[in-house]
């Protein structure tokens, strides 16, 4: 299947009324427990893996609100978030064989691509006007090395597990479902059975703190 059929599946399936339209918009997924949730994503990618849209069809239904939720929590853009999470939907079909139970969760794995592909649209973003600011009309763009790219996703998603460690661990759980859980402050606050105010503090402690540990690894 070419690139551009993969995109016509993507379509496709995310044109359906599953596609929120704001990051707090209508729950797609059905209440039920991580556990059964990532039992039966599990599952789905291992049929993905084999080319079944239907599974596919399932997967998106499942996650797509966690994954829309996360990009539009990085890029705001409305366009960019939904762009972002077709091109999430377009790896997963492509990438479903190579997800690994033994390294984690199905749903971490599908939320760390989220993030990666939500900050990599931010970073190209800035890189378009840097280059722009930089060299005007006649600037020259850089060829895009896509295995450096992968060099640098792994160390930057092991310095963000490292770093999560130096957090307490309430900034941790708060952190982990708002921006790998795709909750808005609101969700973390009722889950946590918390205060909004302290939802928002902790978050926001947690992520300056992220932030230098990141800074200095």
């Amino acid at each position: 299947m070419t690139t551009l059929q993969l995109r016509g599946l993507c379509w496709t399936v995310m044109d359906t009324p599953h596609v929120p339209e704001t990051a707090d918009g209508p729950a797609s997924v059905a209440a039920t427990t991580g556990l059964d949730l990532n039992a039966q994503l599990a599952g789905l990618l291992g049929q993905i893996a084999d080319g079944d849209r239907a599974a596919f069809a399932e997967f998106y239904r499942l996650t797509s609100r966690r994954v829309f939720g996360m990009a539009r929590r990085v890029l705001v853009d409305l366009e960019l978030s939904e762009d972002a999470t077709q091109e999430v939907f377009l790896q997963v079909w492509q990438n479903a064989g190579s997800f690994n139970i033994a390294a984690g969760s199905p749903l971490a794995w599908l939320m760390t691509i989220a993030h990666r592909r939500a900050v990599d649209k931010v970073r190209s973003a800035q890189a378009a006007t840097d280059r722009e600011a930089r060299y005007g009309a006649d600037s020259q763009e850089i060829e895009h090395d896509s295995v450096s790219d992968e060099v640098d996703g792994l160390l930057e998603a092991e310095a963000v597990v490292r770093c999560l460690k130096t957090l307490t661990e309430t900034q941790q759980e708060s952190v982990r479902l708002a921006y790998y859980g795709g909750l808005s402050y609101r969700e973390v606050a009722e889950r946590l059975n918390s205060t909004l105010p302290t939802i928002k503090s902790r978050i926001r402690d947690g992520l300056i703190r992220l932030k230098s540990c990141l800074e200095v690894s």
